[in-house]
């Protein structure tokens, strides 16, 4: 899944038109003010954790477990839908939503980790069901690609994120960028191209399928600018998933029914005859969840700007771990296309940082 690659958290007068090149999860908006109960109870949790742990201690455990889980979640999709010939991104796609769903509901109703905020809207409501449905586009080309492209490649068009974005954020809003931010973005880019034309395992459906989904998470980040950033709508991350994990479920329900036939009954079949995929699919299911309920907890324990310096070491962490796992074949041409892709996502952010501070 894994929508996993676009984060930002209070950045200039619309937080929500910059892209990262991490997972596609939920963009972080300011957490509203709950109750004082609520609060309250958080503040207590803080505080057990905090006298059991010291801070520094406790950032590098949810750091690691950001790392375990975003990784992880690649890795069991590429084992699942490519290695296992377990053929279904469509409907594996609809089991993570429905985790997400169970799992935000009792994070928020159950442990109280976040206050719960209601939909006020039908408006709202709308607003939410659309974006549900580019999370749905991006994460089914995601881990549709898993299944034709290693893990490594995958991540090297992920790191595109940034690319995309500004091209959607000038189609939609006529947000203009700074000269040195568009310079930055070229060799992203070029280092896409140059680890295409050397990838020995090269998939041309896999390839466009990724592009889909990196175009898809960038797409959601500028719609989700634009469609909550006002007081009266903004929800905290972990509402906004609370809400759009089921929507997505029933719209990806009527896809996976219609391209993959009778999946669930072959599910359960295969799971009579090997219970191990039973363990495989709740284990990757709890996965997805956890990588949206840690990307929640390391931007709370840290900052925004630690969080996209984390999700670009990521994609090479997760590029690396794939080819001593996977074993795929890798070149020093398609290394090098990578090294220029990851460099160019760091020019960027800085670029980005420079045209803020120019701006202030």
């Amino acid at each position: 899944m894994v929508e996993a690659q676009s984060w930002t958290t209070r950045r200039g007068s619309n937080p929500r038109l910059e892209s990262s090149a991490a997972d596609q999860v939920l963009d972080i908006p300011v957490t509203p003010t709950g109750d004082l109960r609520n609060n309250n109870n958080n503040n207590n949790n803080n505080t057990a954790i905090g006298s059991i742990l010291s801070p520094n201690v406790l950032t590098a455990v949810i750091i690691a477990s950001w790392y375990l889980s975003n990784i992880g979640v690649l890795l069991l999709n590429k084992y699942l839908l490519s290695i296992y010939g377990y053929r279904y991104p469509i409907f594996l796609t609809m089991l993570h939503m429905l985790s997400c769903a169970i799992y935000s509901y009792a994070a928020i109703n159950w442990l109280e980790i976040v206050p719960f905020q209601q939909i006020l809207s039908r408006r709202q409501l709308f607003k939410i069901f659309a974006l549900s449905a580019i999370f749905c586009f991006s994460v089914v080309c995601g881990n549709t690609s898993l299944r034709y492209l290693p893990v490594s490649f995958n991540q090297a068009i992920g790191a595109t994120t940034p690319f995309f974005t500004a091209i959607f954020a000038f189609l939609i809003t006529c947000k203009h960028e700074s000269p040195h931010v568009y310079f930055a973005l070229l060799p992203v880019v070029l280092g896409i191209v140059l680890a295409s034309n050397s990838e020995p395992l090269f998939h041309l459906f896999g390839f466009l399928v990724c592009i889909g989904s990196t175009a898809g998470r960038a797409l959601k980040s500028v719609v989700q600018g634009l469609l909550l950033t006002s007081d009266a709508e903004k929800l905290h991350s972990m509402n906004l998933l609370l809400y759009m994990a089921p929507m997505a479920a029933l719209i990806l329900l009527p896809f996976t029914l219609y391209v993959e036939g009778n999946v669930l009954a072959i599910t359960v079949e295969k799971a009579r005859n090997d219970s191990f995929v039973v363990f495989l699919l709740i284990g990757n299911a709890t996965v997805a969840y956890l990588v949206n309920l840690t990307n929640f907890l390391v931007t709370k324990h840290t900052s925004a700007l630690t969080l996209q310096v984390l999700g670009n070491a990521k994609a090479a962490v997760a590029a690396v771990v794939s080819v001593l796992i996977f074993r795929n074949p890798v070149t020093v041409m398609g290394m090098t296309g990578f090294g220029v892709t990851i460099m160019g996502v760091v020019l960027y952010s800085e670029a980005k940082k420079r045209s803020k501070v120019t701006a202030h």
